[in-house]
């Protein structure tokens, strides 16, 4: 039997509408990753080991277990202790946001320290605040190192984005999987789903490369 996407054509449009649901999740996890790496990692360089104990440990946890296993504790597990649901939105940008800001702590520390010690040092020497210096001098720096790095976490978000659809959000996904059941046809739905995230990744990729080029030219 051949595919047959004419009956599902009619529901393209209702699918397309996932795109926004899906890059609204992925940009607010994004942000909210991004501020907890920098935190993290800060805490993983600093002096103090009871701070550098906890960022290692979040790493660990957050690292070592599945997203998805996450993702269902906050929106199935957590209400039983606190008593009221969350919405599968915010559970969905609180789990990849909890998640990212483990993978990107380690990809801001590992920038941190390949810069060159001599300007930390000639810093301090200089009498410039520590927090003025990580924040004008070497953060800067880490981060056009760590841009490509970067921008494959943030594209592993986006791909990683369609459990939503575990805890009923209407991403890409999920849309996909409504109109299979409608139409009792999964393939084609699935196939114009796996699509779209192609095209997302693939536009992520191009844009990724394009401000590596604008980085280098203005070294």
């Amino acid at each position: 039997m051949g595919l047959d996407f004419s009956q599902i054509a009619p529901s393209f449009p209702y699918i397309l509408k996932g795109i926004w649901v899906t890059l609204q999740i992925v940009a607010v996890s994004a942000v909210v990753g991004f501020f907890i790496g920098v935190i993290l990692s800060l805490f993983k360089i600093g002096k103090f080991n009871v701070l550098r104990w906890f960022a290692d440990a979040y790493t660990s946890v957050f690292r070592g277990t599945p997203l998805v296993l996450q993702l269902m504790l906050i929106y199935y597990g957590l209400p039983q202790v606190i008593g009221f649901e969350i919405p599968a939105y915010l559970a969905a940008i609180a789990a990849f946001g909890l998640n990212s800001g483990a993978y990107v702590s380690e990809i801001i520390r590992a920038g941190i320290e390949a810069i060159d010690k001599g300007q930390k040092e000639a810093a301090l020497a200089l009498g410039i605040p520590y927090s003025e210096m990580m924040k004008d001098i070497i953060l800067p720096q880490a981060m056009k190192n760590i841009l490509p790095a970067l921008m494959n976490e943030f594209i592993t978000l986006t791909k990683e984005s369609a459990i939503v659809t575990t805890i009923g959000a209407l991403d890409i996904m999920r849309r996909a999987y409504i109109v299979g059941g409608q139409t009792f046809s999964f393939f084609e739905p699935l196939l114009f789903a796996g699509l779209i995230y192609y095209l997302l990744v693939m536009g992520l990729t191009l844009l990724g490369k394009a401000l590596e080029r604008k980085l280098k030219q203005s070294d």
